[in-house]
């Protein structure tokens, strides 16, 4: 058994493996780690082309789409190495990538995940939209990142290059310790797909572990593979989890006035997306309320909170509005926060 299990969920994206699959290999020593496929319901020839052109992948095929969480949670399930890469496929890894990953871990024990520098594979110096150079979260739970608030992208120009504790490592590309991993309690599969990866990591938080980010490794990826940015699915499934993602992990004490007050925010968004004729867009926010509720009342009926909430404040957490920081001080880069943490 290797100490490291690299794992690519795939669905219906056999063109990502073919472009990027022998670049993982190149640089992926076989004496570190495995890789394993995990084909989530494809139906684009995925585990025929593996078995024919990558015998040597480890390959396990799953009956349908379960989503990047639930599909994570069953590809995880048995793997007994140290860690475990949830790796996308639109990935393009780098010389030493995850060497540098597996030495960083070792060398930090309270680390229960760590992400690499991500920059895009389009516009090569510039941080990429999923993960950057580490995620943070504002007290409203809207997610952003180190070189990245919302769709405003920083160029890489070195201002970013110490290892840093973040709030959230992306699910582009993370190693997580794969006891913590289960001590936190798994990924989230009712999420299906968004901020399940920041759900994991705000509960490794909540059970004493750190999450890092690290520029010592670098990977390039390409982004938005599955669903376009403007895709009313997309939203929904971004709104809907987000409430799950403050509902569950919240304290108690700070949980009913930081919901109200996402309520309205999305309220405004939705609105917006009406004014500027997106009737999708708007019926999918109203939709992710509805479904939320619904969710909440019959899968999380029994769900008390963390066990041991995190404390505050929590390593990339921005308690303030990025939000406003954004939209009305137009705040583009990272480092602008600063004196307002």
């Amino acid at each position: 058994m290797n100490q490291v299990s690299v794992i690519i969920l795939c669905w219906n994206s056999l063109s990502y493996l073919q472009k990027f699959l022998p670049s993982l290999k190149a640089h992926t020593p076989a004496e570190i780690a495995d890789i394993v496929v995990v084909d989530n319901g494809s139906s684009d020839g995925t585990s025929e082309w593996l078995s024919v052109e990558h015998p040597e992948i480890i390959l396990k095929i799953l009956d349908r789409n379960y989503g990047y969480a639930g599909g994570y949670k069953l590809a995880i399930d048995g793997i007994k190495s140290q860690y475990v890469v949830l790796l996308n496929s639109d990935v393009e890894v780098t010389p030493g990538w995850i060497g540098q990953l597996v030495s960083f871990m070792d060398q930090h024990p309270l680390a229960g995940a760590v992400a690499p520098k991500i920059r895009s594979f389009s516009d090569r110096s510039f941080f990429e939209y999923a993960g950057a150079a580490g995620g943070w979260i504002d007290r409203y739970g809207y997610p952003f990142c180190r070189g990245r608030i919302f769709n405003s992208m920083e160029q890489d120009k070195g201002q970013f290059e110490q290892p840093t504790r973040v709030f959230w490592a992306s699910g582009a590309c993370m190693m997580v310790r794969t006891d913590a991993y289960r001590i936190s309690g798994e990924l989230d599969p009712l999420f299906f797909a968004h901020m399940e990866e920041i759900d994991l990591c705000w509960r490794l938080h909540s059970n004493g572990y750190e999450v890092w980010y690290t520029p010592d490794s670098l990977i390039f990826h390409v982004g938005g593979g599955t669903l376009p940015n403007e895709s009313p699915k997309k939203l929904y499934l971004n709104f809907r989890n987000n409430l799950l993602l403050l509902r569950k992990n919240l304290p108690s004490d700070m949980r009913a006035r930081i919901l109200l007050v996402r309520k309205i925010l999305d309220e405004i968004a939705a609105i917006q997306y009406l004014l500027k004729g997106k009737p999708a867009l708007f019926m999918a926010v109203l939709k992710a309320h509805r479904d939320f509720n619904r969710l909440w009342k019959k899968e999380y009926s029994n769900y008390s909170g963390p066990v041991h909430p995190a404390p505050f404040q929590l390593d990339g957490w921005y308690n303030r509005s990025i939000v406003a920081a954004f939209f009305i001080a137009h705040t583009k880069r990272f480092n602008e926060l600063s004196h307002h943490r």
